[in-house]
């Protein structure tokens, strides 16, 4: 396997960047909590967060064409179940997976037209875990980017076999020859999705969640590290796919998909802890769903257990250590470094 050589990002050379501590002793990953006892100088400024909006839209203009043109159209004595699939996956959405995959493949001079099916393939699978989640038998909600859920939109029986459809055509896509031409790039992708998704990954993950309270109960609590545990498999799981992806596609070695990887498990917390905090402080109208349901429920969340701004600051640190994850390639993708700061504001 060979190290591709980091493709310019395209933007214009002055726009200011961060240039992170390379990956070594300065950038060393610690476990949660932990803090250096070394002297150390004040944190970077953060990344020029301007160019997200506009660069999470294109991204997601491009994949929704291209899920348009990979998604069947309904059709024959099957025509439900496939539109069903259409009005999940059409919901809307900043499509960050697919962003997360079209930026780090990318740094590898990836044609966007495999970044894109590689995106398509994600959000279908990402879209089969929410149309589940929000079955009665799990989280029970009727609401949905605004509209209303897949099993209040046509019903339960429909809901469930669409979420089915749309797992199953994620792998589908992934396995055809127009997403690379090597069948062992093709492979490595559908083993990386299989893995994240399944039972050790965003699966296992649900079932965490599902049954927290009777392992609370059991185990004696349900602490800062149980959260972030179960927080990675069911959330940041599909993000890691989503970053791994660009190495894959690529052709890069080991070291390059480990750097995109921790950046995604930073990155994945400062998601989900942002997502925690709007369930506390938003609004329905505002995040398209249900909010304050973790409260009602009793979950634990990092919120809930540091408090707000305790979480804010969690947040923060994750943010610039997903940047320093990235070594020498944040300044290639200042799409990639700015991200995680972008995700501490956003009100949706």
């Amino acid at each position: 396997m060979w190290l591709a050589k980091p493709q310019s990002s395209g933007l214009k050379a002055g726009r200011d960047r961060l240039l992170p501590a390379p990956w070594g002793k300065a950038g060393k990953r610690t476990k949660w909590g932990t803090m250096s006892s070394k002297p150390h100088n004040a944190a970077p400024p953060a990344p020029d967060t301007s160019l997200l909006p506009p660069a999470i839209a294109a991204s997601a203009k491009a994949v929704d064409a291209t899920l348009d043109a990979v998604l069947p159209r309904p059709a024959g004595r099957q025509a439900r179940v496939q539109e069903a699939m259409r009005y999940a996956i059409t919901a809307g959405g900043k499509r960050l997976r697919p962003f997360l995959v079209l930026h780090s493949a990318r740094l590898f001079g990836v044609d966007d037209s495999r970044s894109l099916r590689v995106g398509a393939a994600i959000e279908a699978l990402h879209t089969y875990s929410l149309v589940h989640d929000d079955l009665p038998c799990m989280d029970d909600d009727d609401l949905r980017r605004g509209r209303p859920t897949t099993h209040i939109a046509f019903d339960e029986m429909t809901a469930v076999l669409a979420g089915d459809a749309l797992l199953t055509i994620a792998f589908e896509i992934l396995a055809d020859a127009r997403t690379h031409p090597s069948a062992d790039v093709r492979c490595a992708l559908i083993a990386r999705l299989a893995e994240a998704a399944g039972h050790s990954g965003m699966i296992g993950g649900q079932i965490i969640d599902m049954l927290a309270d009777t392992l609370r109960s059991e185990g004696g609590g349900f602490g800062v590290e149980d959260v972030i545990d179960l927080q990675r498999r069911k959330t940041g799981q599909l993000f890691e796919f989503s970053c791994e992806a660009g190495p894959i596609l690529g052709q890069a070695d080991a070291e390059t998909r480990a750097r995109l990887k921790a950046y995604a498990e930073d990155m994945g917390v400062v998601f989900q802890i942002t997502d925690d905090l709007l369930d506390v402080t938003s609004t329905a109208e505002k995040t398209g769903k249900a909010v304050g349901k973790d409260a009602d429920m009793g979950k634990q969340t990092l919120v809930t257990l540091l408090g707000l701004e305790g979480a804010r600051a969690e947040a923060e640190k994750r943010a610039r250590r997903a940047v320093e994850a990235l070594g020498p390639y944040a300044a290639q993708s200042p799409e990639l470094s700015a991200l995680p700061f972008f995700l501490l504001n956003r009100d949706a």
